[in-house]
């Protein structure tokens, strides 16, 4: 998925989301940091949400039913996997993908999962500590093969 494929969908799941959660619009656009006005026009199909509206939107609302049913659990890992698309980023300790995650490969202790949902990839360090997103899960057996995490031998 690409950043505007998830503003896209983020803006069409705002209604339901503010909904789910029992919000006027007045309520939901100061919480949102935007006008009604604006808020109306994103309902409405008229208008987009801005990236920092979508971020907002996930992280201000994590434990929405509506978005974690569309996304496979945790919006903030798929912001991640969008956001950090071709860079290096630490990422902290995850819980191992118990629920949303099936596991695709294994090397020395290293795990290729993929979310269940979304369909977008990460990989664990054997302590279960992300080291890398993506859509595309060449990108995470590159990452493998230029950390010296597989060897040119071990097939994928």
């Amino acid at each position: 998925m690409k950043k505007e494929e998830l503003i896209n969908v983020l803006s069409n799941e705002c209604r339901l989301v503010r909904a789910e959660f029992g919000f006027s619009q007045d309520q939901m656009a100061q919480i949102l940091g935007m006008s009604k006005k604006t808020l109306v026009e994103t309902e409405k199909g008229r208008r987009k949400l801005s990236w920092p509206e979508c971020i907002a939107l996930a992280v201000i609302f994590s434990r929405s039913q509506i978005l974690g049913n569309e996304f496979g659990g945790e919006l903030s890992d798929m912001i991640r996997a969008v956001s950090f698309d071709d860079t290096d980023v630490l990422y902290p300790k995850t819980m191992g993908g118990k629920v949303w995650w099936r596991d695709i490969e294994e090397h020395s202790g290293y795990r290729i999962q993929q979310n269940l949902l979304s369909q977008h990839y990460r990989l664990l360090d054997p302590m279960d500590g992300r080291m890398v997103s993506s859509f595309d899960i060449e990108v995470i057996r590159k990452y493998m093969k230029q950390n010296g995490l597989i060897h040119e031998t071990e097939a994928l």
